[in-house]
């Protein structure tokens, strides 16, 4: 696309806010701030006042500011826009790849730094499908419920953060997943009739592939470990691993042998419970078909 092109659909964006930056997030607040100096650098050695530069790139002065102060997290397209009408020959552009993981919140992204280590992932959710198996259009009506409201770009952010964790499925060799969902969050109507839809055929898909074990636990099920909460184990190629359970040692994250000794023993149970996959998936596929 050409420049006058780009600039054109970046128009309609010239007002909208970048992402902001988690002032808890030491690495992106650094990772901002220095990318915000390059910009800022380049645009004055080649003598462009800010203004004049916005009106180039598509957006507004006072955003160009914030971009180069490191208050906002600049966009893909304004790196490359920038990186164009400052001939700084690919030098902007390559921040894109540090600016992306910035994007993501910092659980996120150390969650998903962990996910992509491990050989073997468990996790069974209580309240809702596993952020791993949601589609765009699941995790968005998801995020929308929740209170406070996020602002537009914020929303942008975390359903696209959700879904760069998927990248787990292209691994090679595979990770082992299992995953155990209640029955309960399968009958929730979470987006319309279409998104609906679209999550369980993601979920057959998923379901049957060789490294996936897809287990439901039925509405009728006794009384099970997990009804306090989510549960996440993941075993490392060294042989160490991590643990997690909402309902156990406070929520955080734990590698000690004998704690993650009670969570396998909660987690076993759970999946010991849970209908077998064979019956999990021709449950989806009932309800894709009533749906």
């Amino acid at each position: 696309m050409s420049v006058d092109g780009e600039v054109r659909r970046l128009k309609s964006e010239a007002d909208e806010p970048g992402w902001e930056v988690d002032p808890d997030d030491d690495w992106g607040v650094a990772v901002v701030a220095t990318v915000g100096r390059q910009l800022k650098l380049r645009r004055e050695a080649v003598g462009m006042r800010a203004a004049v530069f916005g009106e180039a790139v598509g957006y507004g002065e006072d955003m160009v500011y914030k971009i180069e102060a490191g208050k906002r997290i600049p966009r893909p397209e304004y790196l490359d826009m920038a990186d164009e009408v400052l001939g700084a020959g690919g030098m902007l552009s390559a921040m894109k790849e540090d600016v992306k993981k910035v994007r993501y919140p910092k659980k996120v992204r150390d969650l998903a730094q962990l996910e992509a280590k491990a050989v073997e992932i468990g996790v069974y959710v209580c309240s809702s499908i596993p952020g791993l198996l949601q589609t765009p259009e699941h995790a968005r009506a998801l995020l929308e419920s929740w209170q406070p409201t996020y602002t537009p770009e914020d929303l942008d952010r975390r359903v696209a953060a959700r879904m760069a964790r998927r990248s787990i499925f292209e691994r090679s060799p595979a990770p082992a997943l299992g995953f155990v969902l209640e029955e309960a969050t399968l009958h929730r109507k979470v987006g319309g009739t279409m998104v609906r839809q679209h999550q369980f055929e993601r979920l057959l898909e998923m379901g049957r592939l060789n490294n996936v074990t897809l287990q439901v636990m039925p509405l009728d099920s006794a009384p099970h470990p997990g009804m306090s909460g989510r549960i996440e184990l993941l075993k490392f190629e060294d042989g160490t691993a991590v643990g997690r359970s909402d309902g156990a040692f406070n929520g955080r994250p734990v590698s000690d042998l004998r704690e993650l000794r009670i969570l396998e023993l909660r987690y076993g149970t759970i999946r010991a419970r849970a209908l077998p996959p064979g019956e999990s998936l021709a449950l989806i596929e009932q309800l894709l078909g009533e749906t």
